[in-house]
């Protein structure tokens, strides 16, 4: 009987080729070693080593990927975002209110200003010391 290759196991498994390396390393799966340096694995000793998910696992496997699970760390990283950028937009409304304000102010100082009459330049002062 035919050994399997590496990807050729790690396609039948569902698993990566580096696992099943690791496996063979650590001796969980054996493996015999061919001329070329590739792995020849026996299908029946790939299935010891990794056992085949039962049909109800796999369904429920495939349930959990199609979900998007939160966990509660991330949800609770998210509502302190929340909260943080509604602080942020509070913040920005008054700088743009005190920004108007001022905006007002000063557009009505230059009215007033230009609407008052020019001071006449005061009169050069004479010493008292003649020289």
């Amino acid at each position: 009987m035919t050994g399997l290759t590496l990807s050729q196991a790690a396609k039948a498994l569902g698993k990566s080729k580096s696992t099943l390396n690791r496996a063979i390393k650590t001796g969980r799966l054996s493996a015999t070693r061919n001329e070329d340096g590739t792995f020849s694995i026996n299908p029946a000793e790939l299935y010891r080593a990794f056992p085949e998910p039962s049909e109800n696992a796999k369904q429920e496997r495939g349930k959990e990927q199609d979900r998007t699970v939160v966990s509660d760390d991330l949800s609770s990283r998210i509502s302190l975002l929340q909260q943080l950028l509604e602080r942020e937009r509070e913040a920005v409304a008054d700088l743009k209110e005190d920004r108007d304000r001022w905006r007002q102010q000063a557009t009505s100082l230059l009215a007033n200003q230009e609407a008052a009459p020019v001071a006449q330049p005061l009169e050069k002062r004479r010493r008292w010391w003649p020289f």
